[in-house]
């Protein structure tokens, strides 16, 4: 049986000194990332300059792969999907042109995979769904992978924020964010309900996100 778990996680600032974007995205190290998959925006909230600021952010571990629907290179929805657990395969086929993923069975020990077999080419995206959501909130996004390829996921919910406009939520990152994270978290290791301060130093601006 697999543990299902939820993260609620809460920001927030006092009288930060200067207005930011923090951004929330799943870009932690992992093998043939910005090469063979992308990471996607999954939280991009205003931060002001004086007063009291919050914002959530709710995480559920399990997690799906949807064919995404994807404009302007932000995913705007997707048109079907199919949850996974680590370990088992999916495939993904069409039929009058409406998509359809396999119900799971057993894969390869330690990953999620999905089977392209379409007759063509497609982009697959892996996140996870969210209470009361129809489909995933998508984290990471596979282009172009051709008919009788797999995706091949290993998937760890390490957290990153970073403190840029440059993003907006559900917008697919193609290349490497040119600001340093100020923050990393490995969800799976919190505590269900978290709250974390975000700071700065006046002095040399540089901001942290504490624990609160």
């Amino acid at each position: 049986m697999v543990h299902i778990f939820t993260r609620n996680l809460t920001f927030q600032s006092n009288n930060l000194g200067k207005e930011v974007t923090l951004m929330l995205t799943f870009d932690g190290d992992m093998e043939g990332l910005y090469e063979d998959f992308f990471p996607v925006v999954w939280k991009a909230t205003k931060f002001g300059k004086s007063g009291p600021y919050r914002a959530q952010a709710t995480y559920t571990s399990q997690l799906a792969f949807s064919k995404p629907q994807v404009v302007d290179g932000n995913i705007i929805d997707a048109s079907t999907c199919v949850k996974i657990n680590v370990s088992e395969k999916t495939s993904l086929t069409e039929a009058n042109e409406v998509y359809h993923f396999s119900s799971p069975v057993a894969g390869v020990n330690g990953v999620l995979q999905a089977v392209n077999n379409t007759d063509a080419i497609q982009d697959i995206a892996i996140g996870f769904m969210t209470k009361g959501d129809l489909m995933p909130k998508p984290a990471l996004y596979f282009k172009e992978v051709g008919d009788g390829s797999h995706v091949t996921a290993k998937f760890t919910p390490i957290l990153r924020a970073y403190i840029t406009s440059d993003y907006q939520e559900t917008a697919i990152i193609r290349g490497a964010i040119d600001t340093p994270a100020i923050w990393e978290q490995d969800l799976a290791a919190l505590s269900d309900s978290t709250t974390w301060n975000l700071m700065r130093d006046p002095a040399s601006g540089h901001y942290t996100i504490e624990e609160a």
